[in-house]
């Protein structure tokens, strides 16, 4: 999965997130029971009522596990990014360094021969 990609992913997970979640808080508490009706109606209700919450509790937990995923990814994307500028500032301070040492032998030398000519 790119890394551009994983945000876009995310971001329309998130949404999926928050529409199954007012599905949910639309459907309410369960219905009341209703002194007219039956006692099976009741219970009928009362079941088609706990299938649709069920129903999108589950569709929920996919959604959550599939955000999860993609969280993760995108913070292995990070640390992997932060792994590459470590290594590049190691390598950069390298050069820096052998760059210094390298001018200050090359001062030192002409120095010498300066010497080497008076003598």
């Amino acid at each position: 999965m790119s890394k551009l990609g994983v945000g876009k992913i995310i971001y329309e997970l998130r949404k999926q997130i928050q529409d199954i979640q007012s599905e949910l808080d639309e459907l309410g508490g369960p219905i009341s029971d209703m002194p007219e009706l039956i006692t099976s109606a009741n219970l009928l209700r009362s079941n088609e009522y706990f299938s649709k919450i069920s129903k999108k509790q589950s569709e929920l937990l996919s959604a959550y596990r599939q955000y999860s995923k993609a969280l993760e990814e995108m913070v292995d994307a990070v640390f992997d990014i932060q792994n590459d500028l470590k290594n590049l500032l190691k390598e950069q301070s390298k050069l820096i360094s052998d760059e210094k040492s390298n001018m200050s032998k090359n001062k030192k030398k002409p120095v010498n021969k300066k010497k080497s000519l008076k003598k």
